[in-house]
């Protein structure tokens, strides 16, 4: 019998109500007041983009608006847009139809970075379109509202910025959870899980989940244990985005610092049998021995063209390995070949210290001592005994 799926805890204590949202003062005054301006006919710009970095809260309060609102929400994401056809089938329709259970809906598109700028598509073409005949509001997502394929959007739209969260809001939020989930955590944890998060509150809960998953006391050592957010990701959020989704998973891993190609390979070979099962195993290791191969051939050709294919295979190729995305929560560990390695590493700095120090006592080079350093250890363990 299958284990319940565990819900993560970002979902489960995403905020029900507006007043909920940490932080983001000005930001919910301006979507406040659209939304109001709107129910009220006094709204020119007919859809609103909310942008920012991930993990702020950009979708969580757009639910929690709908909630006070009592408006239904359809969520789409743009992934599914790729074409004027595709606009006009999902969008259009959704627009035209009535909300039966709700005052009214909102129609909320996520990921609009990932919209197409082919004019032979025509996908945000229609969509501009859509936004001048919409009867209910449409609210687009986007982590970088900058780019320049987005500029006729940010003309039809109103813009909203959702900034990082600051610690103190993170602490706050982590701490609220903690007291929910009666966790022992210290404070000192708690700040430390704030500070590592860089503003991120969905990066700062998941970690948060992490840790209560191993630890029956969570100390700021423990904290410590976790991968350094150097950036907007770590290589925990980029292997749930490769194992949980399969939309745009291609640059997975460019956020995530201090780790090479190598140890993608073993983190993704460490914790594919947690996901995968049966065939789709197959496939995801089939994926995995075939960047592999290509792998080998830069080592024997340096043929980096190749990297290319590597990273598609790493990322895409597992990715699409599955037939449905995955929910649920996922405790995932680092290569276990990565630790041996570490500890291997670490006794051979000893060893070079102590044949240092060898050398100098007995006048004698530092490569002599080092290989006379086992038959030493030998002698005097013989000597105790």
């Amino acid at each position: 019998m299958s284990m319940p799926a565990i819900k993560p805890w970002p979902e489960k204590y995403r905020p029900r109500k507006l007043r909920e949202v940490v932080g983001h003062l000005e930001a919910k005054k301006k979507i406040f007041d659209f939304f109001n301006n709107f129910s009220k006919h006094n709204q020119n710009k007919k859809a609103l983009m909310l942008y920012g970095p991930a993990g702020v809260g950009k979708t969580a309060i757009v639910y929690a608006l709908a909630y006070d609102y009592g408006y239904e929400i359809i969520e789409l994401n743009a992934s599914v847009l790729r074409n004027k056809q595709n606009v006009q089938e999902i969008v259009g329709q959704a627009l035209k139809q009535k909300s039966f259970f709700s005052k009214g809906k909102i129609i909320l598109i996520d990921e609009v970075d990932g919209l197409t700028s082919d004019r032979d598509r025509g996908g945000i073409q229609e969509l501009l379109r859509l936004i001048s005949d919409t009867r209910w509001p449409i609210v687009l997502v986007a982590n970088d509202a900058w780019q320049a394929k987005l500029r006729p959007l940010r003309a039809k739209t109103h813009l909203v910025e959702l900034k990082a969260l600051s610690k103190e809001s993170v602490f706050f939020l982590l701490q609220q959870i903690a007291k929910k989930e009666r966790l022992d955590i210290s404070e000192e944890a708690l700040w430390a899980l704030a500070s590592l998060s860089r503003g991120d509150a969905r990066a700062a809960i998941t970690d948060l989940q992490s840790l209560a998953a191993i630890c029956k006391k969570i100390n700021k050592e423990d904290v410590g244990t976790l991968c350094t957010r150097e950036k907007d990701e770590n290589i925990f959020n980029a292997l749930r985005q490769v194992f949980k989704t399969k939309n745009y998973t291609l640059g997975a891993f460019d956020n995530v610092q201090n780790i090479d190609i190598d140890e993608v390979f073993l983190w993704l070979d460490e914790n594919l049998p947690m996901e995968y099962h049966g065939t789709e195993l197959a496939k995801a290791y089939d994926a995995l021995s075939k960047a592999d191969v290509f792998r080998g051939r830069i080592r024997r050709w340096q043929h980096w063209r190749f990297l290319v294919y590597i990273t598609a295979l790493l990322t895409e190729g597992v990715a699409h390995s599955k037939k449905h995305t995955r929910q649920g929560f996922t405790s995932y560990k680092p290569p276990s070949r990565m630790l041996k390695i570490w500890m291997a590493k670490q006794k051979l700095a000893r060893r070079r210290e102590l044949a240092d120090k060898l050398a100098k006592v007995t006048h004698a080079s530092k490569k002599r001592a080092y290989q006379e350093l086992p038959f030493l250890e030998i002698a005097l363990k013989n000597s105790i005994q």
